[in-house]
């Protein structure tokens, strides 16, 4: 997240971005219900385009 994103908007998008992909939920929500890290990172790197060097 850090790496895509910088450190201060990582942390906005993990707790700020509700997420179709993840069921209506933010990333700090999902991972809290118990989603595994790697479906989550699989739904940021669809969402936001992530490079493929990154996923």
């Amino acid at each position: 997240m850090n790496q895509q994103f910088g450190e201060g908007y990582a942390e906005s998008v993990a707790k700020d971005y509700v997420m179709a992909e993840l069921g209506g939920r933010t990333i700090e929500q999902a991972l809290a219900d118990g989603v595994a890290a790697k479906t989550v990172w699989q739904a940021v790197c669809a969402t936001f385009d992530v490079p493929q060097t990154l996923r």
